[in-house]
């Protein structure tokens, strides 16, 4: 009797009950199946190159079609040479260091066009050298950078970064007052380029632009270091876009590092720190 009168309810809220659980289960599947940021923006490119408006006829390489290939310049030195080279290369940049004040002394252009020159032999995905190094030794436009990621990084400091991240910094000594923008006599700034155009107007993808980038950094940084300078790596957040466009770049470039170069201060200071031992950074099998 009691079920005749009421049945109504009991199967609107058996319902209800099957469509909350049905929409509980496929949130639940999306969260899971989606991927992460970092896997979307690392396989963009990847999937960017195939479309399905493309056949295999108009498809034409970005490198030239009949690429010559060359014997390979190499000279096979004996093994102890190359132990005793490697050596002194570890010994050398061991010493390297990360430096936060500058000379204002004067450093030959020359010498930043060779630095660059090496970065600039790195490799990259088919080839495609996707990096621009902007050279900045102008005052005026040194100072205008530093107004711009000094202004960014007080609001870093105070708010975005958080107190942990703040409180790892609080030993190095650092802070939202960056003289050496100023003070060295170059600032490079390391563009990561998302593509580019053929000779022939049509679009060209770079693959793997992240880590080719990163690895021409490294070697920037070994490049600066043998030539007897010294650097910083920096990565000022939220500035790219400004920085962009004070520096005239595409908005097919991001900013990646931006690196101060120079001489050392006199009496400069460097924290006191030690570097991991190869048992801590060298796994064998």
């Amino acid at each position: 009797m009691f079920f005749e009168l009421y049945w109504q309810y009991f199967v609107t809220g058996l319902l209800l009950w099957a469509t909350v659980k049905f929409g509980f289960c496929v949130r639940n599947s999306l969260k899971h199946s989606k991927p992460s940021k970092s896997q979307t923006s690392n396989e963009a490119e990847l999937i960017e190159s195939d479309s399905d408006d493309t056949t295999d006829e108009s498809l034409s390489p970005a490198l030239p079609k009949d690429l010559k290939h060359v014997p390979l310049s190499f000279t096979k030195l004996p093994a102890s040479l190359s132990l005793e080279r490697s050596k002194e290369f570890y010994e050398l940049m061991n010493k390297r260091r990360t430096v936060r004040h500058f000379s204002k002394e004067f450093v030959p252009k020359e010498i930043i066009e060779n630095i660059i020159r090496t970065a600039g032999t790195a490799p990259s995905g088919a080839h495609t050298e996707p990096w621009t190094y902007v050279v900045v030794s102008d005052l005026t436009t040194k100072q205008k950078i530093r107004e711009i990621i000094e202004e960014e990084e007080e609001v870093n400091y105070k708010k975005r970064m958080g107190k942990v991240w703040t409180t790892d910094l609080r030993p190095l000594k650092t802070n939202w007052v960056k003289e050496y923008l100023t003070d060295a006599p170059y600032l490079l700034l390391v563009f990561k380029q998302t593509c580019s155009v053929k000779p022939d107007g049509a679009k060209k993808l770079h693959y793997y632009s992240e880590q080719s980038v990163s690895i021409a950094a490294g070697m920037l940084l070994a490049a600066i270091h043998y030539a007897g300078l010294v650097s910083l790596t920096s990565t000022p957040l939220n500035c790219g876009p400004a920085l962009r466009t004070l520096l005239h770049r595409p908005g097919t470039e991001k900013l990646s590092l931006l690196l101060p170069v120079g001489y050392p201060a006199e009496g400069a200071l460097v924290p006191d720190l030690s570097r991991k031992g190869l048992n801590e950074i060298m796994v064998e099998f």
